[in-house]
C-alpha cells in the first residue's frame, strides 16, 4: 500500500506514517483499522486524488483474498494544511467510505500516537514540525468522547463496536489520570486490575471480543450488546467524575 501511494504521489514528496493500534501492539483483524497519515510537500493534484480515493478498492480487486486492504483508514494532504488548517485537496479514507474534501481533522489522541509510537514508512520525517498535544488538548477530546458516549451509548444496536465504548471509557480515565495514551486493550486491562469499572463482567467481555472479534459470531455474545447500554452509562459515570476532578485541577 505504501509503495502504491508513493508511486501515485511521485513528485509531491510524500511522508507516509503508520500509527494507532498497528504500532501499539493492539491490532485485531476484524475490529481494528490500519491508520495511516500521508503528508506531502506539494499539493495533491486532481488526477492523483482521483487515483488515491479508490486505491483501496483497486488493491483489493487485484488481490481479492487479502484481508487487510479494506482496513486502511487515514488522510492525505499537504503538511502546510495539516499544520495550519488551511483548505487543501484532501483524500480521506474512512469506515463509511472515501472522499476528496478540503480539510482533515486529527484529534489529540491521534497526534499523541503519531508522535510517540508512529512509524515512518516512506519519505522524510516531518514530525519535528508538529506540536505535541497538551494535557488540556487530551482532556478536551476525552470530554468529546464522553459526550458521544452519553448521546449514543444508551441505546445500543447489535454492533461489534458497541463494546468499544467501554474500552474508550477506560482509556479516557487513564489519560485524565496520567496525561498519557494507552492502547485500548491495555487500558481496559488496567481498569479491571484497578477495580474502577462498576460492571467488570461487561468490560471483561469487551476485552475478550477485542482480543478475538470472531467471538461476536456467537449468538449469546451478539445478544449481550442489546443490554449493554446501562453498563456503558454506569462506567461513563466514573469517567464523568474523573472529568470533574481534571477540570478542578
Amino acid at each position: 500500500m505504501t509503495s502504491a501511494i508513493a508511486e501515485i504521489l511521485d513528485g509531491a514528496a510524500p511522508s507516509v506514517y503508520l500509527y494507532g493500534s498497528c504500532v501499539m501492539d493492539d491490532f485485531r483483524l476484524g475490529w481494528s483499522d490500519i491508520d495511516i497519515l500521508v503528508l506531502t510537500e506539494k499539493k495533491i493534484t486532481e488526477e492523483q486524488a482521483a487515483r488515491l480515493v479508490t486505491l483501496r478498492q483497486t488493491m483489493l480487486a487485484r488481490e481479492p483474498d487479502d484481508p487487510y486492504y479494506r482496513s486502511f483508514e487515514g488522510g492525505m494532504l499537504t503538511l502546510k494544511s495539516f499544520l495550519d488548517g488551511s483548505p487543501d485537496r484532501v483524500v480521506c479514507w474512512g469506515t463509511s467510505g472515501e472522499r476528496v474534501t478540503d480539510a482533515y481533522r486529527f484529534d489529540s489522541f491521534c497526534m499523541y500516537e503519531l508522535l510517540h509510537f508512529g512509524r515512518l514508512l516512506c519519505g522524510a520525517d516531518v514530525r519535528a514540525a508538529l506540536t505535541p498535544p497538551s494535557y488540556s488538548d487530551l482532556r478536551r477530546d476525552v470530554r468529546r468522547h464522553f459526550e458521544s458516549i452519553r448521546m449514543y451509548g444508551s441505546t445500543t444496536g447489535r454492533s461489534l463496536y458497541t463494546f468499544g465504548w467501554l474500552l474508550d471509557i477506560a482509556r479516557g480515565i487513564y489519560t485524565l489520570r496520567t496525561g498519557e495514551v494507552l492502547p485500548k486493550t491495555l487500558a481496559g486491562e488496567r481498569a479491571l486490575e484497578d477495580g474502577i469499572c462498576p460492571v467488570p463482567e461487561a468490560l471483561t467481555l469487551a476485552l475478550d471480543v477485542r482480543r478475538n472479534p470472531a467471538l461476536f459470531a456467537r449468538e449469546d455474545v451478539a445478544a449481550r450488546v442489546d443490554t449493554l447500554g446501562p453498563d456503558i452509562q454506569r462506567f461513563a459515570d466514573v469517567l464523568e467524575e474523573e472529568l470533574r476532578r481534571a477540570d478542578a485541577r
